[in-house]
């Protein structure tokens, strides 16, 4: 039975569809055919939504339009139809980015068993673990961090706007951390002040009371984590200067923002002082040939040199030390990685996290069995007198080794069911396959056999070399209660993979000077440009 739409704007009257049949596409052509013009020059709103041609593959009830549903219909040029697809697309993407770096940093900041191969966990420039308050604070750090480093990539990539709304979701982020947190840090300061950039690259002086803000509020933030003429990194990093750029950055912007506000002399005194930073930060050629001929990179040869006032001595120091972190950088990530691998095996607490490895090495240090201590660290939580008190009593110590058989069958027969499903898909018969995997255990010998056997689905095999007689194809079993199941768990994530991929691929790709790590080109520039205005 048809239903009625009720259709308002550009063309108005009722219009009879069948729902269940018709996709977008198709109500679009019906009422652009009575406007005489195109499908692509009208829009289509329903309940405050888009109906976009790409829902082709779903049909209108699927999209939520019902019977007396109300459409609204506006005219538009195929180029604008474009721009608000565009728009909606870019939205969509923005809520995506935001929820998974949510889940990412709950999860991470939590201290749940990660569902990944690796744990977000934050560092100092030393790239040393570091705790920074409660676990909202974390959280919140974490968050900032992501939207922080996806929108430098956008950055680099010239996608400006782009960069300002992530930029404005890693504000966000931060501004939910505890201040004290908060000064102890410089991503806040280096944000806003990549935030200023956008504005200038965009060449929005609309911006300008707001951008004078935000450089007076990085200048402070800057002094309060690096110290009074950056004393505190050069505790950390000794002879080296990899903040020069970044004041120089910071000076520039301030200079042009004085310019534009009518402060000419302020505005002079900041564009020199960016210049002489500028002038220290030019990389000699002779200098630069010199690291080139050992073997370095243009790139890693020009920021070591930049990073260590042009001295080669010390640039092939810095280099050779940026080196070993990155070795042991992945060293660690391996080692980290066979750890959750491990931990992975021994399941997640009721609270949903690991097994605490450190706890674990102190039990078998004392002689209990690896997997008896696991498990029993995993039921009590990590708490270790109690997993202790469990051990030690021989009735709670019985029932976790009656456990573990048992969890291991389990896992057994959920290993051969996905075996045989996997080379039924393949196309062998059902019963040869089961038979196989009873006879081999797992499933590359019995894909072997069955390949030997050469046994196509629906044939006779040459050798039948097992019974599938009884219940399940490996036994049925009972269901263990609250056995730490990995997989259950990771199936009440509700996961963005892509997204997710994308936020931690970008701060993989960083280290600790990143956000001091600038080519300067386009602040060389800037530098001579406004000089000369100021100079009128």
């Amino acid at each position: 039975m048809a239903a009625k739409l009720k259709i308002a704007g550009a063309w108005s009257g009722v219009l009879e569809a069948e729902l269940e049949a018709w996709t977008v596409p198709l109500l679009k052509e019906q009422i652009a055919s009575r406007l005489n013009c195109s499908k692509d020059s009208i829009n289509l709103i329903s309940a405050g939504k888009v109906l976009r041609d790409d829902d082709g593959a779903q049909n209108l009830i699927e999209l939520g339009v019902k019977n007396n549903s109300k459409i609204l219909v506006t005219r538009v040029s195929p180029d604008q139809g474009k721009e608000l697809i565009a728009e909606e697309e870019k939205s969509s993407r923005l809520q995506r980015l935001k929820a998974a770096a949510t889940s990412l940093a709950k999860r991470h900041a939590d201290g749940l068993m990660p569902v990944e191969d690796f744990n977000l966990e934050l560092e100092n420039q030393s790239g040393e673990k570091v705790q920074l308050g409660s676990e909202n604070d974390q959280r919140a750090l974490m968050m900032g961090l992501m939207f922080h480093g996806k929108a430098k990539r956008l950055v680099k990539s010239r996608k400006y706007e782009d960069a300002m709304e992530v930029l404005t979701m890693g504000e966000e982020a931060f501004s939910l951390c505890d201040s004290k947190v908060v000064e102890l840090i410089d991503n806040v300061p280096i944000l806003q002040i990549d935030m200023v950039w956008c504005y200038f690259m965009l060449k929005d002086i609309s911006k300008l009371s707001v951008a004078g803000k935000r450089l007076e509020d990085a200048r402070k933030g800057i002094e309060r984590s690096h110290g009074k003429q950056s004393s505190r990194l050069r505790v950390l990093h000794g002879n080296s200067h990899p903040e020069l750029a970044l004041h120089l950055r910071l000076e520039l912007l301030e200079g042009i923002v004085a310019y534009h506000s009518g402060d000419i002399e302020k505005a002079k005194k900041s564009l020199n002082s960016a210049r002489s930073r500028c002038l220290l930060l030019q990389v000699p050629d002779e200098e630069l040939s010199l690291l080139m001929g050992m073997g370095y990179g243009e790139r890693s040869a020009k920021r070591a040199l930049r990073m260590n006032n042009q001295d080669v001595e010390r640039a092939v120091n810095f280099l050779v030390e940026e080196k070993a972190k990155k070795q042991q950088k992945i060293e660690d990530d391996i080692r980290r990685r066979n750890e959750i691998m491990e931990q992975k095996k021994f399941g997640v607490t009721p609270l949903k996290k690991a097994v605490d490895l450190q706890k674990l090495k102190e039990l078998v240090s004392i002689g209990f069995d690896k997997e008896l201590a696991a498990e029993s660290l995993r039921r009590n939580e990590n708490e270790t007198q109690r997993a202790l008190d469990d051990l030690t009593n021989p009735d709670t110590n019985s029932d976790i080794q009656l456990f573990i058989e048992s969890r291991k069958k389990k896992r057994l027969r959920q290993t051969g069911d996905a075996a045989i499903e996997k080379l039924t898909s393949m196309g062998f018969a059902r019963e040869t396959v089961v038979a196989a995997v009873r006879a081999y255990g797992t499933e590359e010998l019995a894909l072997n056999h069955l390949l030997e056997e050469s046994v196509p689905n629906g044939d006779a095999p040459a050798n039948n070399i097992g019974s599938t007689s009884g219940g399940g194809p490996l036994g049925a079993g009972e269901t263990i209660p609250n056995d730490g199941d990995l997989s259950s768990f990771e199936q009440e994530i509700d996961r963005d993979v892509e997204m997710e991929e994308e936020l931690t691929e970008d701060l993989q790709s960083e280290d600790a000077f990143s956000d001091y790590d600038m080519e300067l080109t386009k602040e060389t520039e800037a530098i001579e440009e406004y000089l000369g205005l100021v100079s009128v």
